[in-house]
């Protein structure tokens, strides 16, 4: 692919006076990424790591399933209700002060769940969770358009969402780890350890996160001036992939009715995607795995090839400028992988390596889906529209995961198998799919151009 280069007139340092854009993003992403993936895999470990603590939580306090899955999704009513606050707060205040805060109070609450010894005290600190960490994704989507151009934001979204599945993969083995080895020390049980070790560090990354980011390039010491330069111009001048709507004002954005159905596509996806994570160690337990390192392993080795797969997806994406066929491939594929776990799932040792075989598939799919929907609705979005509304969607969202676990918590109690809870989730992907494809129209192109293969830069 060809480079972008960008003029630079006196500034400039190479012989042909240009400044190159691949280099320039490149150096965007390195400073940027990092510390965000880091910010972004613990914010994950706080929210699924109740899946393995009730593993052992269940041994020492009476709580039914149907407990565990209503406070699994008593987080999300949280974050249904600060979600969008929070985001409109960050445009003011910016990203800095934001995560701060966001992240400082979620690391006390999530540490503070190792005394949990009600179900009314799992069920307000599983709120107070959500509240407080609400509006760190949204709001990390809403900074990544501070930075990049829609042509370059395919790929960075999906780099960053990569934290999500690392998260997901360093789950399993560490949570199986502390759980087995840490009960007892102290006099305190294995997962009221798991707790405090993966909670207090989100403390700790906010303030450093407010000290090492720039709210916006402008800011940013490390930037030349021709660098900004370059990142403002395209900025400006962004063409997006899809038919976007230009919303005067996050209030007439709330009379758009396509707004409504991208939240409704979220619904189905988050929905599915937070039922396949929250019943993931439950399921792979029923192959008759009891080692709880070993079930952490087995959790783990989907997401592995999960990573590389929706960086790719994203990156394609980027380059072919086309969201809705991507993002309906991938919840696809989620639902073939599902399908194949609900054939050949059991507790022979080829049983299992097909049941791996079929979740590192529907893991591909589910992990591609979300970055790609939410480079879809930073393109449909205006920027007068943006904070207010990837806040909105993102939060009438997250309903999905507040209510689909609970759902299949009973159909697998009422069936007295979890076969039928996968077919739940498997439709869920297929119905998100056939909204984006139906809502969401295609951009006609004015200027084609290649989109560099370093859009991520990191």
């Amino acid at each position: 692919m060809s480079q972008q280069s960008y003029p630079i007139g006196n500034s400039g340092s190479g012989p042909e006076g240009t400044l190159n854009a691949d280099a320039v993003y490149a150096k965007v992403g390195w400073h940027l990424l990092p510390l965000l993936l880091i910010c972004y895999v613990i914010a994950f470990l706080d929210r699924i790591n109740i899946g393995y603590a009730q593993l052992q939580m269940r041994e020492t306090l009476t709580f039914s399933a149907e407990a565990y899955a209503l406070g699994a999704g008593v987080f999300f009513i949280g974050y249904l209700l600060f979600e969008v606050p929070s985001n409109l707060m960050l445009e003011k205040i910016g990203v800095r002060k934001t995560l701060l805060r966001i992240m400082f109070c979620w690391g006390i609450v999530a540490s503070a769940m190792m005394f949990v010894q009600t179900p009314l005290q799992f069920y307000v600190l599983r709120f107070l969770l959500g509240a407080f960490e609400a509006g760190f994704f949204p709001g990390i989507i809403l900074y990544f358009t501070y930075w990049y151009p829609s042509a370059r934001r395919g790929q960075v979204i999906a780099i960053f969402m990569t934290a999500a599945t690392i998260g997901g993969m360093v789950a399993g083995p560490v949570s199986g780890a502390i759980l087995k080895y840490f009960d007892g020390f102290g006099g305190f049980h294995g997962w009221q350890w798991l707790f405090v070790i993966q909670g207090l560090p989100a403390s700790v990354l906010g303030i450093i996160v407010y000290f090492y980011l720039k709210d916006a390039p402008e800011q940013a010491d490390w930037l030349s001036t021709a660098e900004k330069r370059l990142l403002r111009d395209n900025l400006d001048n962004d063409q997006t992939a899809v038919q976007g709507h230009h919303h005067g004002s996050f209030v007439q954005m709330l009379g758009d009715p396509k707004v409504y159905m991208l939240a409704l596509a979220y619904f189905f996806l988050l929905g599915a995607t937070y039922t396949v994570v929250f019943t993931l160690p439950s399921l792979i337990r029923q192959w008759d795995v009891k080692d709880l390192f070993l079930l952490g392993v087995l959790a783990a080795t989907p997401q592995v090839a999960a990573i590389g797969g929706m960086v790719m997806v994203g990156r394609r994406s980027d380059h072919h400028r086309e969201r809705r066929w991507h993002y309906a491939f991938s919840t696809t594929l989620a639902a073939i992988g599902l399908g194949i776990v609900t054939v050949v799932q059991g507790t022979s040792l080829g049983q299992i390596v097909g049941s791996v075989v079929g979740l590192t598939i529907a893991y591909i799919g589910l992990t591609s889906a979300t970055p790609l929907f939410f480079t879809l609705t930073s393109e449909y979005l205006s920027k007068a529209a943006a904070a207010g509304g990837i806040a909105l969607i993102s939060s009438l969202g997250n309903l999905g995961p507040a209510v689909t676990p609970y759902i299949n918590a009973k159909i697998n109690s009422i069936t007295g198998s979890s076969t039928y809870g996968l077919y739940l989730v498997m439709a869920m992907y297929l119905i998100s799919a056939l909204i984006i494809l139906t809502v969401v129209k295609a951009a006609v192109r004015h200027h084609p151009s290649a989109v560099p293969a370093a859009a991520g830069g990191a």
